[in-house]
């Protein structure tokens, strides 16, 4: 447990420096496909929220805190994939160029519409699906130590 509380006392610039190392490592483990990527968000949502809580109670400061963390650590995936998918983007411009060789999956009727759906997929949607994994990880962890403390609150609805 000791190398857990280790990363639980993590600075915020040590703690960056891990996740962009452990998101690098996960894209080269995906070979560019950032499925491992969207894996980890749950991870680090679950590490924002333990990370967060520690200094404050205030449930609003937490949410706002993993909004923000969440959608940093997207961006982070987002520039690792604009940095491994961009340059293909100038094969749509090459008429030489047979995109039904390119070795992606052809779910599309015809091969320029599947690599510009591929494209979209690893640039935009997949750092997306990040910061939502990252974000559900997060609301997993804080219901968890929510009602581990005993401090379950009903919603009671708005008082008319």
């Amino acid at each position: 447990m000791n190398g857990f509380n280790f990363v639980l006392r993590l600075r915020p610039r040590g703690a960056f420096v891990l996740f962009v190392v452990l998101d690098l490592f996960c894209m080269g483990v995906g070979m560019g496909v950032p499925l491992f990527n969207i894996a980890l968000g749950f991870v680090v949502g679950w590490y924002i929220v333990r990370w967060v809580s520690s200094g404050t109670r205030e449930i609003w400061d937490i949410l706002k805190r993993l909004l923000l963390y969440a959608g940093i650590t997207s961006c982070v995936t987002l520039v690792g994939m604009i940095v491994i998918w961009g340059p293909s983007v100038m094969l749509l411009f090459d008429g030489k160029t047979d995109l039904a060789e390119f070795g992606i999956p052809q779910i599309l009727f015809e091969p320029r519409a599947s690599f510009i759906g591929w494209l979209v997929l690893m640039m935009v949607i997949s750092p997306f699906l990040q910061l939502m994994t990252t974000i559900f990880g997060g609301h997993l962890a804080l219901l968890s130590t929510r009602k581990r403390e005993g401090k379950s609150e009903a919603y009671t609805g708005a008082t008319a």
